[in-house]
């Protein structure tokens, strides 16, 4: 059985605050076996870590951004394009071979597919029902009812976006210490998870400087016009 979090950023993504070593560092003392690179609409942080010397198995991916809220696709390290309709951007990841997750599919303010598009729900191999960064739970429940009614394998991620919280989200997965292994037993179903909270404090501290960033861009934009 091996220990996997699904859902990890780098500052490769725009909110991510730490450095792929460090995320590192911090899969091998949490003890995981594997981690997926998923930084937001970028393959950098994901090839990077492929390339480090680690005990822990990467997993390269991506956090797509498409027209209806994100979609995790794994096991590819090319670019797919953001801003397209999640029918468009799942059959792209398709011909790669990948296997896709839908990610906080019902949270109110982080993106959910599943909030503007159902049939978001049946395109993908897998649903994460366990997002660590959802303080209330309750989206996390509501994804797991869908999931079990749709008969999608569940997943868990931490969503970390800072070291500290890496393996705050945890798959458990029945299989071999490989990346085909591990997508084709998460295909397969052969996956247990869980996990714990990102602390309030560390959540809204995060997502006001995300918010910042967020403005301060949107200002240069129009200084620039």
């Amino acid at each position: 059985m091996l220990i996997c979090d699904l859902h990890v950023h780098t500052n490769f993504s725009k909110d991510g605050e730490s450095s792929v070593e460090a995320i590192l560092r911090a899969a091998e003392v949490a003890g995981l076996d594997a981690i997926a690179i998923t930084d937001h609409d970028s393959v950098d942080g994901a090839k990077k870590a492929l390339a480090c010397e680690t005990s822990v198995l990467v997993i390269p991916g991506i956090e797509v951004t498409t027209k209806q809220g994100h979609l995790l696709v794994l096991g590819v390290t090319e670019l797919i394009p953001a801003g397209l309709d999640v029918v468009d951007t799942v059959e792209i990841a398709r011909k790669m071979g990948a296997l896709l997750i839908l990610p906080h599919p019902y949270h109110v303010w982080r993106h959910g597919v599943a909030r503007r598009k159902k049939i978001g729900m049946n395109v993908v191999d897998a649903i994460e029902t366990f997002n660590s960064r959802y303080i209330v739970g309750s989206a996390n429940r509501k994804a797991a009812r869908i999931a079990e009614r749709l008969g999608k394998p569940c997943v868990a991620g931490s969503d970390a976006h800072h070291a500290r919280f890496v393996g705050f989200g945890r798959t458990f997965v029945e299989a071999d210490r490989t990346v085909p292994s591990i997508l084709a037993a998460i295909r397969a179903g052969k996956v247990t998870c869980g996990g714990k909270q990102t602390p309030l404090r560390t959540y809204t501290h995060q997502s006001l400087n995300n918010t910042w960033r967020k403005i301060k861009r949107f200002t240069r934009h129009v200084q620039l016009r």
